[in-house]
């Protein structure tokens, strides 16, 4: 749906339920997305066109306030990863398996592929991909990630898009050009993960490399060791 649309849509929204409803229609649909895995049936509802977009309905009214709308957006990004993390970790693949059909099976594997290649990467960058947004929590708990490191990563992926994004769509209507920072800010993550994926990978090459050679050889490691 483009911003233009969901902008209008989300005017008329406010206008019909009134601040209160408006913010917690907001942050409900964005902790479904990935809590509920409503961001499988409506991406664009529940990522970044809904931030954008109610950036730019509080920039026009005079009666949303910006700091509780990103800051509840943040939150209500936290939270819907962390649910969907700890779903992963208690009911495993299996769960994921029985939630939909042939193209969510697709979506899941290539999310397994996504999160292999980046780790604590993927959970940052995952909130800028409207199929990974909605994997990668479930998957991270499915491999038993350092529960640490996810949240580390979540709290991060959560400011820079919940955060992020509203506070592009809200300063768009007086800086042109703005909602490009979004694009420039997801670039930057991507460009970190691609290093730090290669890194790990290199490390992980390296590491099966010497477990073959133990295996082939291990005469050769233990005198070596010695």
């Amino acid at each position: 749906m483009p911003a233009a649309a969901l902008d209008q849509q989300l005017g008329d929204l406010l206008g019909a339920t009134g601040i209160v409803l408006f913010y917690l229609i907001v942050w409900g649909l964005v902790f479904a997305g990935t809590a509920l895995f409503l961001g499988v049936f409506i991406p664009f509802v529940t990522g970044d066109s809904l931030l954008f977009g109610s950036g730019l309905v509080a920039s026009a009214s005079g009666d949303l306030n910006i700091v509780l709308l990103v800051v509840g957006t943040g939150v209500a990004a936290f939270l819907g990863d962390q649910v969907g993390f700890l779903l992963g970790r208690r009911y495993g693949r299996g769960y994921l398996e029985r939630r939909g059909g042939r193209r969510t099976l697709v979506a899941i594997a290539r999310t397994e592929s996504f999160y292999r290649k980046f780790g604590w990467w993927a959970v940052v960058i995952a909130r800028f991909m409207p199929w990974a947004r909605v994997f990668v929590p479930v998957i991270a708990g499915v491999g038993r990630m350092n529960y640490v490191k996810f949240l580390t990563s979540n709290l991060l992926g959560a400011v820079a898009w919940g955060v992020g994004l509203t506070l592009t769509g809200y300063y768009a209507a007086s800086i042109p050009g703005v909602k490009n920072a979004a694009y420039v800010i997801a670039a930057v993550f991507i460009a970190a993960s691609i290093v730090f994926g290669y890194r790990t990978w290199r490390a992980d090459r390296r590491a099966g490399s010497e477990a073959a050679t133990t295996a082939e050889f291990p005469g050769q490691r233990h005198t070596r060791d010695r």
